[in-house]
């Protein structure tokens, strides 16, 4: 798995890095202030609203906390953005704290430029548009997958164009990212499993992708091996605090990873049938990875090989002397298996999808921007609409 010799590569982690349980009430109010900031509106959903796990971390706010935007839904749109930057801005907010998953993160992020910037977020949808540094942004997830806390992408929802669109904007890396395993404890089987599953491909597509480079490989093989060793455990005992806590650092590192070298194949195929069938992205993901895996096998380039090969010893089904080609298909094999074990769809046709949202969701596909990272590359529709059969 080597490394080409005129390889040039910028590694960027701004997110200060908090760990440990009951870090979420215990280290918010120190960071505000070292932040110089002292009005804060959380962004959070009707769930964790309803599940108390923002409660504690509001409360310990006290007059700090000048509002709450809960409206933010399972798969975030620029509406949504909208309203939550016009109530931040009525609430004189210096600072967001987001408190949930990957849709609510990517609202803050979105909602921390409007506040900077204003205008509409259409006007920034691309790769670094912005000139200067956004409101701050500290994140304490809830779910373990996403790795939103650590990159500065943003995916929403534009239901003007039927499609999600990418920010990519290395000033609205969030400021800290408090990392607590407690808030994770109650997260159901099914959504610990379709979050760790969006980890897992991170992980895997930051390795198999055309800007992948060293760092990036090391904080995404550990990752893999984290999830590989750990999710199951969480499956099965949810309450394990020490599995919650090794795959929440999981998804960090992996988040780390593909926000530095990016992603390819599965998230441009995610991101086009969540836009079109609204599976979840977590979801999405899960589903196509082993396909994306095969397919980019499939073209027999030795480096693409060796990479997946080096994936499947950390995935624990080969060792470092096994012929490349067994041990990267056995890697393929062992993302199947995880999925039965797990219990995650296996199918999108287990999600309602159809022939008809498979078809416009390869033309999405094919304009989709993370496609021009992939390993192998796709020539067209007619493979991308053959890898979405296969899967359905």
């Amino acid at each position: 798995m080597a490394y080409d010799d005129s390889l040039s590569f910028v590694y960027f982690g701004p997110t200060k890095i908090i760990f440990g349980s009951g870090s979420s009430t215990g280290e918010l109010e120190s960071e505000m202030s070292a932040l110089g900031c002292s009005r804060a509106v959380v962004v959070t959903d009707q769930g964790i609203i309803k599940a108390g796990l923002s409660e504690k971390i509001i409360k310990t706010l006290g007059e700090k906390c000048v509002g709450v935007f809960s409206d933010v839904p399972q798969d975030t749109g620029i509406d949504v953005v909208n309203r939550g930057a016009a109530f931040a801005r009525e609430k004189g907010a210096d600072i967001i704290i987001s408190i949930g998953g990957g849709s609510v993160i990517d609202t803050a992020k979105c909602i921390c430029i409007l506040l900077t910037e204003g205008g509409s977020l259409a006007n920034y949808e691309g790769i670094q548009l912005l000139t200067r540094p956004q409101t701050p942004h500290i994140v304490i997830p809830t779910t373990a997958g996403t790795g939103s806390e650590v990159t500065w992408i943003a995916v929403v929802y534009d239901k003007d164009k039927g499609q999600k669109i990418l920010i990519v904007e290395s000033y609205n890396a969030p400021r800290a990212a408090i990392l607590d395993p407690q808030l994770t404890l109650g997260l159901p089987p099914l959504l610990t499993a379709s979050t760790g599953m969006d980890a897992m491909t991170h992980a895997i597509e930051a390795m198999t992708s055309m800007q992948r480079e060293p760092i990036a490989d090391a904080m995404a093989l550990h990752a893999i091996r984290l999830l590989s060793d750990y999710l199951p455990v969480c499956i099965k005992d949810g309450g394990n605090i020490r599995a919650r806590g090794q795959v929440q650092m999981a998804a960090t590192m992996a988040g780390w990873a593909f926000g530095n070298a990016m992603v390819g194949l599965v998230h441009a195929m995610a991101h086009s049938i969540g836009a079109v069938a609204r599976v979840p992205h977590g979801v999405s993901c899960g589903i196509m990875l082993p396909y994306c895996m095969d397919y980019n096998i499939g073209d027999g380039e030795p480096e693409t090989i060796a990479i997946y090969a080096a994936i499947a010893q950390a995935l624990g089904v080969s060792k470092r002397d096994d012929e490349p080609g067994s041990a990267a298909m056995a890697a393929v094999q062992e993302i199947f298996d995880l999925l039965r074990k797990i219990g995650h769809p296996l199918k999108l046709s287990e999600l309602g999808v159809t022939e008809e949202d498979i078809i416009k969701a390869a033309d999405l596909s094919i304009a989709d921007g993370a496609i021009v990272n992939n390993i192998r590359y796709v020539t067209g529709k007619d493979e991308v609409l053959e890898i979405y059969r296969r899967a359905l």
